[in-house]
């Protein structure tokens, strides 16, 4: 099992909560940036291995025109064995498709659609600094429905500046009449260097209070599994059989290959980032290297710890026999860790193992830090 992550950096423009490594497309960059993508390919390749799910990230891959993502999807077929059942996930922003670009996108294999929406009410939008309107996205998202996808993702977030419960509760039934086969729901986190965060720090807005992101929390696991959505995740929602299997792939700490600027990787061991400059990212290129800023072997302890968080991320939680492989028995070796937080009802115990309550998901990072060392 191998998956593909493709960073494609470039967006009409950045989002005021954004911290991913993006930037405004620029026709010139763009076209350098192919072309080093196409290097960047050469010099992974390998048709032994099958690709079990590439996802194309950012950015906004979908402000690519046609010729780009065919020129993209060619190389990837040319470089890489992909199996014939592979799940192929595009990130879209509303405003950057059309029916054209969506029929073309099937056409070439794209099989799941990730569509960021993040809120229904257009003050809220427009504050978060999205390009588009909640108009615009039904639009795209039902073109996308009659040029045959059957596996959409719809992106939303919670705790927004000025978000009320009742813009929330909207929100989720709204989309829910949308009927996608997939919800990722995140609580905004702001991040420094980014334009939200600064707005914050002159006092523009106040953040609402961890009781209000708690209660929009709750109130989206029992509203979406009322809808048949099953949380597999902390922050994800799927109907059955749609859970994202790249996503699935991270959380499980499988193998995958990371293209582009400011990409991550994780190859037999080796964990690594690429250069996030579409300079430096070019510079390297044209030298025949990978262009890797950063990489380091996991020692056993990084591993344990990583299949930690990762599983606990999972609503199927941890499975102890999963941690022989590492010569160690998880309930001798956490013994402490485990009975506190049973005692705190943080964890449950499973015929297999552990997984997180709803307490314990609400404070998921309290938990993870008492495995580590």
């Amino acid at each position: 099992m191998l998956g593909l992550y493709i960073h494609i950096p470039f967006c009409v423009k950045k989002c005021k909560y954004c911290d991913f490594n993006s930037y405004k497309i620029i026709e010139g960059e763009k076209d350098r940036f192919l072309s080093d993508l196409k290097k960047e390919m050469s010099l992974y390749k390998n048709k032994n291995r099958k690709i079990s799910s590439i996802f194309f990230g950012g950015g906004t891959p979908s402000i690519l025109k046609n010729e780009d993502i065919k020129m993209i999807m060619q190389e990837v077929e040319e470089n890489f064995y992909i199996d014939k059942n592979a799940e192929i996930s595009m990130e879209c922003n509303p405003g950057t498709l059309n029916e054209d670009k969506l029929k073309f996108m099937k056409s070439i294999g794209i099989n799941r659609l990730s569509i960021g929406l993040q809120a229904v009410q257009e003050d809220l939008l427009n504050f978060i600094g999205r390009i588009h309107t909640y108009e615009q996205f039904e639009k795209n998202y039902m073109q996308a429905r009659d040029v045959g996808f059957e596996n959409i993702n719809i992106d939303l977030m919670y705790n927004l500046p000025n978000q009320t419960l009742e813009n929330w509760k909207e929100t989720l039934k709204k989309v829910v009449d949308l009927n996608p086969e997939h919800i990722s729901a995140y609580s905004l986190i702001l991040e420094e260097g980014t334009k939200l965060y600064d707005m914050y720090m002159n006092e523009e807005f106040e953040m609402g209070d961890e009781d209000l992101d708690i209660e929009m929390y709750e109130y989206t696991i029992n509203y979406l599994k009322s809808k048949g959505y099953n949380q597999y995740e902390i922050s994800n929602y799927a109907k059955d059989g749609y859970e994202c299997k790249h996503n699935i792939l991270y959380w499980k700490c499988k193998n995958y290959i990371g293209l582009g600027p400011g990409a991550s990787g994780y190859i037999n061991n080796i964990r690594y980032n690429n250069e996030r400059g579409l300079d430096s990212y070019h510079d390297k290129l044209s030298n025949n290297q990978k262009p890797i800023e950063f990489f380091e072997e996991l020692t056993l302890k990084d591993k344990i710890e990583e299949k930690i968080i990762m599983g606990l991320r999972m609503n199927e939680g941890i499975i102890f026999k999963d941690f022989e492989e590492f010569g160690i028995d998880f309930e001798s070796k956490y013994r402490e860790q485990l009975n506190k937080q049973i005692e705190l009802n943080l964890i449950i115990k499973t015929h297999k193992g552990i997984k997180l309550t709803q307490r314990g998901r609400e404070i998921s990072n309290s938990v993870f830090l008492d495995y580590i060392d």
